[in-house]
């Protein structure tokens, strides 16, 4: 009996080592497996992922990283935070004309401001880099010493080269 009772145990043994084994492989290649084999990595991941499930929302919070535009606002005048302090769309000729970009997010990020007249004449443009970490808001002003022509005047912001927002004022 004792000699049936070892390679019994000795069978055991060395299948729930395998078995182990198996299962350690199995988790480090839950990733790269279904480009490998979708047939049959499709139905093995499955159970796999619920497992590491506390990965996937670390994986998933750090996917909207990145900036986003959030709103901009024109005035004549911003306080500390750049933040405008009292809000408009229509300016006196010498003004310095604001516009206060909010964005959130984190990253870094070009934000550009492109200030144009009626007929589509460049009047400034200008932009800054953002190492965000939050939301933030930053601002841009143009001004002209002997005053700007009276007129419609147009601003696009851009987030990293795309256009995500346009607003129009006057200068009287």
């Amino acid at each position: 009996m004792k000699m049936t009772r070892q390679p019994l145990i000795l069978l055991a043994s060395l299948t729930a080592v395998l078995a182990l084994s198996a299962c350690g492989k199995n988790n480090e290649s839950t990733a790269p497996a279904p480009s490998a084999t979708p047939p049959a990595a499709a139905t093995a991941p499955a159970p796999a992922a619920p497992a590491s499930s506390s990965t996937a929302p670390m994986a998933m919070n750090n996917a909207p990283a990145g900036v986003t535009f959030s709103s901009v606002e024109l005035g004549s005048t911003v306080d500390a935070n750049n933040k405008i302090l009292a809000s408009g769309t229509s300016f006196a000729p010498k003004d310095s004309i604001y516009a206060s970009v909010d964005t959130s997010g984190s990253g870094n990020a070009a934000l550009a401001v492109k200030w144009t007249y009626q007929d589509g004449q460049v009047v400034h443009e200008d932009s800054k880099t953002l190492n965000a970490t939050g939301p933030e808001t930053t601002a841009f002003m143009i001004s002209k010493p002997g005053g700007f022509p009276a007129g419609n005047y147009k601003v696009d912001i851009s987030l990293n080269g795309n256009q995500v927002a346009s607003k129009d004022f006057s200068v009287k």
